[in-house]
């Protein structure tokens, strides 16, 4: 999965996968690390492991070593809660690392494929008691954190260490209710997302909705790519 940023004409991407079973993010991370080095100034990418694998924590680190600038977990598709050991260990990795952690911590879009039920092992009350037991962590929920739209947009006001994207939520693709107009979330703590090039409609169809929302240039500037670039500490490169 790749995301991508715009800002003056300039692209960036950070590509993004996720482990889906034990023993495959060695390989993954060995891969995009490769990837990234072939052009060091436009892509970076982030490691990714599968919480509670053997030697998870040393497995991150060889990644970070091999220059990935962060942590891709899907917690729907590896099928974890939140909460669980396995992941306290991947978070307190970041933190002492100074990673950010992009995560699927929404409950939506769930699917009886998972194996697991997202509306028990996600959300935003387990994310908002993970903030505050890792106040150094820098954390990335995509989807606007559907399907709990308001509530992730209360946590935005009440941690300066968390972030959401816009991935799919801005598409009219995602079932249920709209998310609140993007104007009223904290306009330095949204990104845009894409979701390239796992999308099951055009690949310009939520930045063309994008262009069409009433964002001051400065809004739009962090939207589209300066908030993505602090978060990723991209920011000067």
């Amino acid at each position: 999965v790749v995301a991508f940023l715009t800002a003056r004409g300039v692209d960036r991407f950070v590509a993004l996968c996720y482990a889906h079973k034990p023993g495959v993010a060695r390989g993954l991370n060995a891969f995009l690390a490769e990837l990234c080095a072939r052009q060091p100034r436009r892509v970076s990418g982030l490691a990714t492991v599968f919480p509670g694998e053997p030697g998870a924590v040393a497995i991150l680190e060889e990644g970070f070593r091999l220059g990935l600038r962060g942590v891709k977990l899907h917690a729907h598709v590896q099928c974890f809660d939140l909460e669980d050991a396995a992941a306290e260990e991947v978070y307190g990795c970041c933190a002492a690392n100074g990673m950010p952690l992009v995560m699927h911590a929404g409950r939506e879009p769930k699917s009886p494929a998972y194996g697991c039920d997202p509306h028990q092992t996600c959300g935003a009350a387990k994310v908002a008691r993970l903030l505050r037991r890792h106040p150094r962590l820098r954390l990335c929920v995509p989807h606007l954190g559907a399907d709990e739209f308001e509530a992730f947009r209360r946590l935005l006001e009440e941690h300066d260490n968390l972030w959401l994207d816009t991935t799919m939520a801005l598409a009219a693709y995602l079932p249920g209710a709209p998310p609140p107009p993007l104007a009223s979330y904290r306009e330095d703590r949204v990104m845009y997302g894409s979701d390239f090039p796992q999308l099951p409609y055009a690949w310009d169809r939520e930045l063309a909705r994008i262009a069409g929302l009433e964002l001051s240039d400065r809004a739009r500037a962090r939207l589209l790519a300066e908030n993505a670039l602090a978060f990723f500490g991209l920011a000067g490169e």
